[in-house]
């Protein structure tokens, strides 16, 4: 009872939140329902509906004090990979992966919630282990770890998920303060691999990837050769032309426009800034992008400025989470970057991700909360 009693205590204050942060989540969430509803009537309600929840479930999270989810320790790591593992064996097939899990008539992507729970573990990893970030034992040690969630999501199969996973690993390493001569050395070995694994996987015949997976890689490099993948992204990039500089509100069903006539599937999901294009115009185009920077820049301030090496760590994470996958999404959509199916954070439709991230931003108002609240009352008492 005791135990409970110190869980429910309540360090922080909504009076002490990050407004500016809260504001952008919120209207990122909130242009994500109008424009999916717009696309695909019926789904815009299930996505509000979802945003509910993760109100919900952000509110809690971000009274709870966030060192009490350390306690979670281990469990947060054999969650992850119990439910990535899941999918691996029992998961729930759609366009050739598993990335699914259903139960009954509840079906989530446990790939999402991973990102959060290892987000999490880590941080409590790194900084009950401050003075061994660099050593070489640590290093495989952690390597082994971050490695086994890695392979299990790129079998399932999702590059795209594995790579932004990747790139959260690393952020969460060099904000745990990786010695920079370490670091060049991974560089060093990590940087020439990756011209070889491109140099490999574009030859024909490889076998390194999946076919679907060399087919849009090869789209991506030669868009006029391989049409009949490109498209996607070719159509992308006309909807978003054709929404000119205040775009067509309203024209998500119009079969007059590259949306509306279906040209362009998962539009609600992968591809809807090309949707936000067309409706919105290049004007809420660059909204959105704003609103997406500003978030992954409040979570590295609010890290940056935290005294406790977890909550700094989470703050990257959870920065590195939001920032990579905008990066990517966006460069998938505008034909920079391979199609990879990625969801553009609190707007694409996704009821894991959005809660999923939701909860992260929980965390993250915590762990400003709490300092905040010191502040004050350090002024108070001068």
């Amino acid at each position: 009872m005791r135990r409970l009693t110190e869980w429910l205590k309540v360090p922080a204050s909504p009076v002490h939140y990050d407004l500016l942060l809260m504001m952008c989540v919120l209207l990122l969430s909130g242009t994500g329902v109008y424009l999916i509803e717009g696309l695909e009537p019926g789904l815009g309600l299930r996505q509000g509906i979802g945003m509910i929840l993760g109100l919900i479930l952000l509110a809690v999270l971000s009274l709870l004090d966030y060192r009490r989810l350390g306690e979670l320790g281990v469990w947060a790591y054999v969650i992850a990979m119990g439910t990535l593992l899941a999918v691996n064996i029992m998961g729930d097939i759609s366009g050739g992966a598993a990335r699914w899990l259903e139960i009954g008539s509840f079906r989530f992507q446990p790939s999402e919630l991973a990102k959060l729970l290892l987000i999490l573990f880590f941080a409590q990893w790194f900084a009950r282990r401050e003075e061994d970030v660099s050593r070489p034992g640590f290093f495989l040690a952690t390597a082994a770890l971050m490695a086994l969630p890695l392979i299990s999501i790129l079998r399932e199969p999702d590059l795209s998920t594995t790579i932004v996973a990747a790139w959260i690993f690393a952020w969460l390493w060099f904000s745990a303060g990786i010695d920079y001569r370490v670091l060049g050395r991974i560089l060093a070995v990590i940087l020439p691999l990756g011209g070889i694994f491109l140099f490999l996987v574009t030859r024909e015949g490889q076998t390194i990837l999946d076919d679907y997976q060399y087919r849009r890689i090869m789209a991506w490099l030669n868009p006029s050769e391989w049409a009949a993948e490109s498209y996607q992204q070719m159509y992308s990039i006309m909807a978003i032309g054709s929404g000119g500089l205040l775009g067509n509100p309203g024209s998500g069903t119009d079969t007059a426009t590259v949306i509306g006539s279906g040209f362009l599937p998962e539009s609600h999901t992968d591809f809807i800034m090309a949707a936000a294009g067309q409706e919105l115009g290049f004007l809420g185009c660059a909204a959105i992008i704003l609103l997406e920077g500003i978030v992954t820049f409040r979570c590295l301030a609010i890290g940056m400025r935290c005294e406790n090496m977890a909550g700094r760590i989470i703050c990257a994470g959870m920065a590195a989470w939001i920032g990579g996958q905008t990066f990517v999404n966006l460069g998938v959509v505008s034909g920079l970057l391979p199609n990879t199916g990625l969801t553009l954070p609190f707007v694409s439709y996704g009821l894991t991700s959005m809660v999923s991230l939701y909860m992260g931003i929980g965390v993250v108002l915590n762990i400003g909360g709490q300092r905040r609240g010191k502040e004050r009352e350090q002024r108070r008492r001068r």
